[in-house]
C-alpha cells in the first residue's frame, strides 16, 4: 500500500501545485483556504460530499459571488456617475453584470479548464463560464475577505473590461426591446413554441415571434428563453429602422 502512494503522490501532489499557481495566477494573490477554491470548479455530477451529506458544488458560490459582483459593480457606477438616476443605475449595473457579459469573462479567464466534471465539457452551455466566474469571486471573499475581494474585481473585472459609455449602447434584452415597442405601437405580439424535440442537454425548442399576426422571426436553442431572446434580436435587425429610439 505505501509503495502505491509513493507511486502517485508526486503525481497527486503536482496537480495540487498546478492548480494552486492557477488560483495565484488568476486571483493576483496566494489563496489561503484552498478548499474554496476547489469547490468554486466542482460540478455537482462529480456527487462529492461534505461531512454534513451535503453535495459539493460550485452553485452555492455562484449565488454568493453574485452578490458580492454586484454590490461592487453598483457602487463602482455610483460613484463614477453622480448625476444618474436609479434607472440608469440599475440598467448599467445590469449591462456589467449580464450574463453575456459574465460569459465572456469566464473565458477569457480559461475558468471551463479548471472545472472537475462527469459531464463532458461539450455538453456544458455557454452559461458555464460566467456561472464559475461568480462562484470565483464567491470563494475570494470567503477566502480574503470583502476589502480583498472588491480590489479583485476593480482590477481585473471593472478596469480593463468595463467602459461606461460603450456599455450605454449595448442591449441587454432584445426580447424587452421589441416588448416595448410593441407596447408603445400598440402592436399584438406573440412567442410560439413550434418544436420541442430531444432531451437533457441535447434539447432544443424553436420558437416564432409574431406581430399582428404575422411572423417577423423564428429561432431554435437549448432553452425556450433562449429561442425567445434569439428571435427577438433578429426581429430588432429586421424592424431596426422602425425600433430606433426605443
Amino acid at each position: 500500500m505505501n509503495r502505491f502512494k509513493k507511486l502517485f503522490a508526486p503525481r497527486l501532489q503536482t496537480r495540487e501545485q498546478e492548480f494552486f499557481k492557477a488560483i495565484h495566477h488568476m486571483t493576483g494573490y496566494k489563496p489561503q483556504n484552498i478548499e474554496l477554491y476547489r469547490t468554486a470548479f466542482t460540478h455537482r455530477s462529480m456527487g462529492v460530499k461534505n461531512v454534513l451529506g451535503h453535495i459539493v458544488s460550485y452553485e452555492r458560490l455562484e449565488f454568493l459571488g453574485d452578490a458580492i459582483l454586484g454590490a461592487v459593480i453598483a457602487e463602482d457606477i455610483y460613484n463614477k456617475v453622480p448625476d444618474g438616476d436609479e434607472g440608469y443605475l440599475t440598467k448599467m449595473r445590469s449591462k456589467i453584470v449580464s450574463r453575456e457579459h459574465l460569459n465572456e469573462l469566464g473565458i477569457d479567464f480559461q475558468l471551463i479548464t479548471l472545472v472537475k466534471s462527469h459531464v463532458p465539457l461539450k455538453n456544458f452551455g455557454n452559461n458555464i463560464h460566467g456561472n464559475l466566474f461568480e462562484a470565483l469571486v464567491g470563494a475570494i471573499y470567503l477566502d480574503r475577505g470583502y476589502v480583498t475581494c472588491r480590489k479583485f474585481i476593480c482590477n481585473k473585472v471593472i478596469g480593463p473590461y468595463v467602459d461606461i459609455e460603450k456599455l450605454e449602447g449595448k442591449v441587454i434584452s432584445y426580447k424587452s426591446l421589441v416588448i416595448e415597442w410593441c407596447q408603445k405601437n400598440k402592436k399584438q405580439f406573440s412567442y410560439d413554441t413550434y418544436e420541442d424535440t430531444g432531451a437533457g442537454e441535447a434539447k432544443h425548442f424553436a420558437v416564432k415571434l409574431s406581430m399582428d399576426g404575422r411572423q417577423i422571426a423564428k429561432a431554435r436553442e437549448t432553452s425556450k428563453k433562449r429561442a425567445e431572446e434569439k428571435a427577438s434580436k433578429r426581429a430588432f435587425f429586421v424592424l431596426q429602422e422602425k425600433m430606433k429610439g426605443v
